[in-house]
């Protein structure tokens, strides 16, 4: 291993880690300010994708094609919003995950009947398609390092609007006492909708992104979704800082365990026990540390903390087992 190659799968873990922050952005402030856990968040990623790659194939131009998708996808999150979800803020987490979850089917069989089930293929446009040279000699992706650029972007606008903007003000008011904000007046509905709006939005920003990396194909949110949990359980319900430190950590250990991790076990142990490592390679250590995490006070108000701390409990335990189940799986194949 050389610090070149080390270098560049550093730089691949930021543009996955800020593809994550993308998705968990919007997810953490609909956990945050509506107390509403939403499964269906990974399928808002999975729309934004074929959104943008079917409006650049009828426009021709990739920056239409991203426009399309990104309005397109802030739609359809205010309409999932008003139709299906509004309904059950004040019920159980449970009646909003098996809501949630009925959502993921039928997102998934509508883009099945509209786009087919085999994978698309979306190409990056040519002039994000060379190379940039690096300071190690090697070189990197442009179109990789432009989603880095975009996710370092939208995170600094993203902590201009909620910590310097009233829309901020309101935000960061309904996290701590959405009632007292009702009673002042404000329209705490169309808060809500906006909120889910701009954060499937956002989700739709990260899908188009990672089209031309990744396959378009139906069920594509639903790979990342728990990893974006994870993001949540580190940075903190309802903190858009903690979710870029969070995205960046899960991001950089993802990618290193996928590329050096999984060949160094592979010379100690079996292949298919080495491959569960790799596939769950941050799973035992993130899961560690997260018990004792609290969740910025200043954000979200007691009782959510407690409902936080339950809920990081529950999604820490199940990450965890899941890597040791799919290691023994692997090894009685």
């Amino acid at each position: 291993m050389n610090f070149a190659l080390l270098f560049e799968q550093l730089l691949n873990g930021l543009q996955f880690g800020v593809t994550l922050f993308l998705m968990a952005a919007g997810l953490t402030l609909v956990l945050g300010i509506m107390n509403f856990v939403n499964l269906a968040h990974g399928s808002l990623f999975m729309v934004g994708a074929y959104l943008a790659l079917a409006a650049a194939k009828w426009t021709g131009s990739y920056l239409l094609g991203v426009v399309l998708g990104l309005g397109g996808t802030l739609v359809v999150g205010m309409l999932v919003e008003i139709i299906a979800l509004r309904t059950l803020y004040d019920r159980d987490h449970l009646d909003q995950v098996l809501a949630t979850f009925g959502l993921i089917l039928f997102f998934n069989e509508l883009v099945a009947i509209v786009w087919g089930r085999a994978a698309l293929f979306a190409s990056a446009p040519s002039w994000l398609s060379g190379h940039i040279e690096l300071f190690t000699g090697s070189s990197y992706p442009l179109y990789r390092a432009a989603i880095i650029v975009v996710g370092l972007v939208t995170a600094i606008i993203l902590w201009y609007v909620v910590t310097r903007t009233r829309l901020g003000m309101l935000i960061r008011a309904g996290a701590t006492n959405r009632t007292m904000v009702a009673a002042l007046g404000v329209n705490i509905r169309l808060l809500y909708t906006v909120v889910f709006g701009f954060g499937a939005a956002l989700a739709g920003l990260a899908g188009l992104l990672s089209g031309p990396i990744y396959n378009v194909q139906p069920g594509m949110g639903e790979l990342v979704l728990i990893q974006v949990f994870v993001v949540i359980v580190i940075g903190g319900i309802g903190s858009i800082r903690g979710a870029l430190v969070g995205a960046i950590i899960v991001g950089v250990v993802d990618t290193l365990g996928r590329a050096f991790l999984k060949p160094l076990l592979g010379t100690l142990i079996s292949p298919r026990v080495s491959l569960a490592a790799g596939l769950g390679r941050f799973n035992v250590a993130v899961g560690a540390g997260l018990f004792a995490r609290t969740v910025p006070s200043n954000v979200v108000t007691t009782a959510m903390m407690n409902d936080g701390q339950h809920f990081r409990r529950f999604i820490a335990t199940n990450v965890s087992l899941s890597g040791l189940a799919t290691a023994s799986l692997l090894e009685q194949a």
